[in-house]
């Protein structure tokens, strides 16, 4: 995967939000997503099986449930130093039409 197919593979609302939570919780199911975010379970699900698919999230079974992880460390480390760039950046465009 080049830099450009992993950023269009975070670069969604609800694909980041669900990256953040894993980068601090480290393991969540799809129940622990739908509660934080306030969404619904169909859509939730549908982020995570295209996190999966681009091998950004992997799953392992846990009783009736998924349990979900950030496949490696350097992912881990790639949504924190956003998260943490973003919060230092100051804003550079007020036009939500721009990105």
């Amino acid at each position: 995967m080049n830099g450009v197919s992993l950023l269009k593979c975070i670069c969604d609302e609800t694909r980041f939000e669900i990256l953040e939570m894993l980068q601090k919780e480290k393991e969540l199911c799809v129940t622990d997503f739908v509660v934080n975010l306030k969404k619904d379970q169909p859509l939730i699900s549908h982020h995570l099986k295209t996190l999966k698919k681009c091998g950004i999230v992997k799953s392992r079974d846990e009783g009736k449930k998924a349990m979900y992880k950030i496949s490696n460390s350097q992912l881990s480390e790639l949504i924190s130093s956003i998260t943490k760039a973003s919060k230092k950046i100051p804003i550079l465009c007020n036009d939500n039409a721009c990105c």
